[in-house]
């Protein structure tokens, strides 16, 4: 697992905010433009892996004359966590702020977060509730460990039965509608994730073995097996389209997927070491992509003759 490089000294009260871009599209403009709107001191880097739609000349040229905007491009895609690393490892700020470009947040947000971040030394990473255009939020924002178990309570319906009895938990938590305004949750959406860059640093960054999907899931775990918490800060919603780049390549992107799920699996469930558990899963996981295959190349059919 690669690192990012530890930095001798931050500029305390300076966010870093990293955005990872990927043919994005025009929503970069939007996102960047919003950040730069914030109440409390910020910087940006954009990290593009290789987009070749034009959005990175155009957002170079919309933010020319800011120096709190500054762009690194890979000549190559090296998946989400790798070039969130790289964005890291560049940035000047004593927190560091994983933000997707279709987020779009309020100009008192960062320092939201922020506080959150301050208000205990114990606070590892903090999420928020993300929702759609039409403000549903989504299950993602807050959930639990994807174990074995839980997935299979989810996958037959079980997990309705969970309030009566807990072990019947499936991967989702409930509704946040009565849940308090700072939540301690097993994980957090990668969309929009805050830590102290000393957090970032001790617990070595992203896992640059997954390449697209779950490396959410493997940073907040070991953030909390450092012995920190991971929070959900419930009193705060940010809008996320769902991926502008991800639409034009369902099948890369389920691909990935599942392999970011074998991964997380074979590193934290206590059930990989089963053998028969092992080869089931494999084989459910798999069996699965082929299963959505039809559909996904359907999909792109449609986004491409809408394009």
């Amino acid at each position: 697992m690669s690192a990012p490089a530890e930095r001798s000294h931050a500029t305390v009260g300076l966010v870093s905010i990293v955005v990872v871009t990927a043919d994005s599209g025009a929503e970069v403009i939007g996102c960047i433009t919003r950040v730069l709107g914030s109440t409390t001191p910020v910087e940006v880097l954009v990290v593009d892996n290789a987009s070749r739609d034009g959005s990175i000349e155009q957002m170079a040229a919309r933010f020319a004359d800011d120096p709190r905007v500054r762009i690194l491009r890979n000549e190559a895609n090296l998946g989400f966590g790798a070039a969130c690393n790289r964005g890291a490892a560049a940035a000047n700020g004593d927190v560091i702020l994983l933000l997707n470009p279709d987020c779009i947040i309020d100009a008192d947000t960062v320092a939201r977060l922020r506080a959150v971040l301050e208000s205990d030394t114990r606070m590892g990473l903090v999420g928020v509730l993300q929702i759609d255009a039409e403000g549903h939020v989504d299950p993602a924002s807050r959930r639990r460990d994807p174990l074995f178990r839980r997935a299979l309570m989810s996958a037959f319906g079980l997990d309705r039965f969970a309030t009566r009895w807990p072990s019947f938990a499936g991967v989702d938590m409930p509704p946040a509608t009565s849940a308090p305004a700072i939540e301690a949750v097993d994980a957090v959406s990668g969309a929009l994730m805050a830590l102290p860059r000393a957090v970032f640093e001790q617990v070595r960054g992203f896992d640059e073995g997954y390449f697209l999907h779950c490396e959410d899931l493997d940073l907040c775990r070991r953030v909390r097996d450092a012995g920190y918490r991971v929070i959900c800060a419930n009193d705060v919603r940010v809008v996320h389209g769902k991926g502008g780049s991800s639409r034009h390549r369902p099948v890369f992107v389920a691909w990935h997927k599942r392999r970011g799920m074998w991964r997380w699996f074979t590193k934290f469930d206590p059930a990989a070491r089963n053998p028969l558990l092992r080869v089931l899963v494999w084989c459910g996981i798999w069996s699965a992509f082929a299963a959505s295959v039809p559909l996904l190349f359907l999909l792109r059919r449609r986004v491409a003759r809408a394009a």
